[in-house]
Formats: C-alpha cells, sequence, structure tokens
C-alpha cells in the first residue's frame, strides 16, 4: 500500500474520550479535504452518533493526546485502524472512499 502522508499542521477529527485512556483506539480514513486528513480517530467499542462527537484537532497535538495512532496516520484513504494493549488490526474498507 502507499504510504499517504498527513501534515503535522493539518487536522484529524477526534473524539474527547481518546484524553480519558479509553481502550481500543479506532481510527478510519476518509480522503481528505482541505486542511484536513480524512482521519476520524476514537476511543471505546461503539463509535457515536451524535454531530458534534468529533473535534478537529492538529496532528502536532497527538504526541501529547494519543502517541499510539501516530504509526498508523500513513495509511491512505479506505484504511482502519483499531489497538488496544494486546492486540492491533489494520484493514481495508472501500466504502471509506464514498463520503
Amino acid at each position: 500500500m502507499p504510504y499517504a502522508p498527513t501534515p503535522s499542521h493539518h487536522k484529524v477529527g477526534i473524539a474527547l474520550n481518546v484524553r480519558e485512556g479509553i481502550l481500543p483506539i479506532n481510527g478510519l480514513r476518509h480522503p481528505p479535504e482541505g486542511d484536513t486528513t480524512g482521519w476520524y480517530i476514537w476511543a471505546g467499542e461503539e463509535l457515536a452518533s451524535n454531530p458534534d462527537f468529533f473535534k478537529p484537532l492538529h496532528i502536532e497535538h497527538l504526541v501529547e493526546w494519543c502517541p499510539i495512532v501516530l504509526k498508523y496516520l500513513g495509511l491512505p484513504p479506505g484504511w482502519r485502524f483499531l489497538v488496544s494493549e494486546d492486540y492491533e488490526d489494520v484493514w481495508y474498507d472501500k466504502s471509506l472512499l464514498n463520503v
């Protein structure tokens, strides 16, 4: 798979619960648009449906918020990850490209 860089001055959509140390951490990448990377990151088993679940955060702040996700941010659009203390999964989900 090709590497798809995410500039540190661009933004991800992140759930505030990521900062609480809840596991697992989930991420999915839609196609980037404007100054966003297409990444959406949240903690826990369920993805909430409320419209303000995700907040914008510059990539450079992920070092403080959740450094465990940094190694996945080069995955291209259409990819997902799930990571916990002793588990890691990365897979392609074509439906993420249709937004």
